[in-house]
């Protein structure tokens, strides 16, 4: 190396030295990973699209996790049903995930008033198959494929929750061959209700519109429609919350109680709505670890 360094500094430009130096060091690693990969939902064209602009386009960012189990989320930030919290109901979220080993999906649903229901359930529906039909090749169990919505995307979790299919095994499409129920539902200050006092009237005009008939709105009042085929859940919210009041997940828990579903649901006393992981709040910040617990006892952390 000495030589080499002599040669070269009787031959060559400063420059050029410090330039044939940085090749010869050990790569530094950069601690970043890869970037996530971005996958259309439908790759010809969504159904009922009104353009080809990118909103009109639905997606999944696929976060993959390192240390690797057998399980996968598909997120669904709020906003709404107007706009989308990609970063700390989408990034912030898929990340945590990856922390425990599993694989996170972020979903950017398409949104009102462009579009109405039923395009954003389509999307979450289409989603669970598609990373369904991927378990094997994404090292994940085709029956522990889980949801988890905020706010607006909550309700929409919610929904996937309580109208789902078997998939149709007669479909063209390999993907719509498989089934849309999740196996468990992760529900973080969700809308549900759309009858009650406790609604959420932008997310309500936003998903049905100005004047939705009365069968339309018990029909995404999703404390309506738990079943016994409903998924596991697990419910946060907070008692402070004036968006979206917790009465949301109480009668969605007392749904699931009735029809026999698992469920687990904590009501923090303080806290804004929309928090996300609530990583500043020295209280509100140990919720996602109840989480963890919930997820452990289920068996999704093996």
């Amino acid at each position: 190396m000495a030589a080499m360094i002599r040669f070269w500094m009787s031959h060559w430009s400063p420059w050029m030295i410090l330039i044939a130096a940085a090749a010869l060091l050990p790569a530094q690693h950069s601690g970043h990973r890869m970037p996530p990969r971005i996958e259309l939902l439908y790759p010809q064209g969504a159904p009922d699209a009104v353009g080809q602009e990118e909103i009109d386009k639905p997606s999944l960012t696929y976060f993959l996790a390192d240390r690797k189990v057998a399980t996968g989320v598909i997120v669904c930030p709020g906003g709404g049903y107007r706009t989308l919290a990609l970063e700390h109901e989408g990034n912030q979220i898929a990340e945590w995930l990856n922390s425990l080993g599993i694989s996170a999906f972020v979903l950017k649903y398409r949104l009102g008033p462009r579009y109405r229901h039923p395009a954003m359930l389509r999307d979450a529906q289409r989603a669970i198959r598609m990373v369904r039909s991927q378990a094997s090749q994404l090292g994940l169990a085709p029956d522990r494929i889980g949801i988890w919505g905020f706010s607006a995307g909550g309700h929409l979790a919610s929904t996937a929750a309580t109208h789902f299919d078997d998939g149709n095994p007669a479909s063209p499409d390999p993907v719509e061959r498989f089934s849309s129920r999740p196996d468990f539902a992760i529900l973080a200050y969700p809308v549900i209700s759309l009858v009650t006092e406790y609604a959420h009237a932008g997310s309500k005009r936003h998903l049905l519109g100005e004047n939705p008939d009365d069968q339309q709105l018990r029909l995404l009042s999703n404390e309506l429609q738990v079943s016994a085929r409903t998924p596991p859940t697990f419910l946060f919210h907070t008692h402070e919350d004036q968006s979206v009041p917790p009465e949301n997940s109480v009668l969605f828990y007392l749904a699931l109680r009735k029809a026999g579903v698992p469920a687990e649901l904590h009501i923090y006393e303080k806290g804004r709505h929309g928090l996300g992981l609530a990583a500043t709040d020295a209280t509100l910040s140990s919720w996602p670890a109840r989480l963890a617990d919930w997820l452990r006892v289920r068996g999704l952390l093996r």
